[in-house]
């Protein structure tokens, strides 16, 4: 029992530290594609993005003059009325933190 209880705080410890290691442009990506989704289809009121399923690349390269510091891609989850299906995204954010595009694409 006891060393039930070990494995499982560890596994708590080692999920939280992961959680924690995730950088602020992955929310900054989330909130950017909601506002923007939301623009479009006023019912979706929930986006989420499947940590584990994300790759985080930084950069150094420009989309004409402006620079491109990361890329971020993975899985994302669009909570509709009646639907919840998975999408992949391509986030692109520039210097500074600041999300130039969020793109969503049905798989």
């Amino acid at each position: 029992m006891r060393f039930v209880l070990a494995v499982l705080g560890c596994t708590f410890l080692m999920t939280s530290s992961a959680l924690a290691q995730v950088p602020a442009e992955v929310e900054a990506c989330r909130l950017s594609g909601l506002t923007a989704l939301k623009e479009r289809s006023p019912s979706i009121e929930h986006l989420t993005f499947d940590m584990e399923s994300l790759a985080i690349s930084k950069a150094n390269t420009r989309v004409e003059d402006t620079p491109i510091r990361m890329v971020i891609m993975g899985e994302a989850y669009l909570q509709r009325e009646k639907s919840d299906k998975p999408n992949r995204f391509v986030c692109l954010v520039s210097d500074k933190g600041k999300v130039v595009l969020t793109f969503f694409t049905e798989q």
